[in-house]
């Protein structure tokens, strides 16, 4: 059985890529074949999160163990997640960049023997060549990240303080 899975870079420009994998493959297949559909190299870290329909971020599956109690892409299939109705999922690549992408389950499909899963079937945007600025939001506060990675802190209060990281 294949899954295919459009998977939407976080960008204003519209880049997405729709992907073409097999129902048994691990997050960690799943991990490296975005990252080249990309024209990444997937050797940074990266972590999926399931989501929401409002795309909000829940549980982290971290490329590798951190602990013992922890499951990492390797030990999730994309026929479990399925099974289970986690069909959005948040994939962040490179924590240092935070490259985000929304990753959405689209359908089951057969598999086609002229083609080699996993496949790229469609593919539209170019990807810019620096991550784009995120805005964080904490409860009661937003918080700025801009190019000089200065940080803009701003309360309920209107009160705007800068800091350095």
């Amino acid at each position: 059985m294949i899954y295919r899975y459009r998977i939407i870079l976080d960008t204003k420009e519209d880049v997405f890529r729709d992907i073409e994998i097999k129902s048994n493959s691990n997050l960690e297949e799943f991990h490296f074949t975005i990252a080249n559909a990309f024209g990444f190299g997937g050797k940074e870290m990266a972590s999926f999160f399931f989501a929401n329909e409002k795309w909000e971020q829940g549980e982290e599956i971290p490329l590798i163990n951190v602990d013992d109690n922890t499951e990492s892409m390797r030990d999730k299939t994309l026929k479990n997640l399925v099974n289970n109705k986690n069909l959005k999922l948040i994939y962040v690549y490179d924590f240092l960049s935070l490259w985000t992408f929304f990753v959405e389950f689209v359908k089951i499909a057969e598999e086609n023997s002229k083609y080699q899963y996993p496949y790229l079937t469609f593919s539209k945007g170019e990807v810019p060549e620096e991550a784009p600025i995120k805005d964080f939001k904490v409860e009661n506060q937003d918080i700025t990240i801009n190019e000089k990675n200065e940080q803009s802190f701003k309360t309920n209060d209107d009160q705007n303080d800068q800091f350095y990281i």
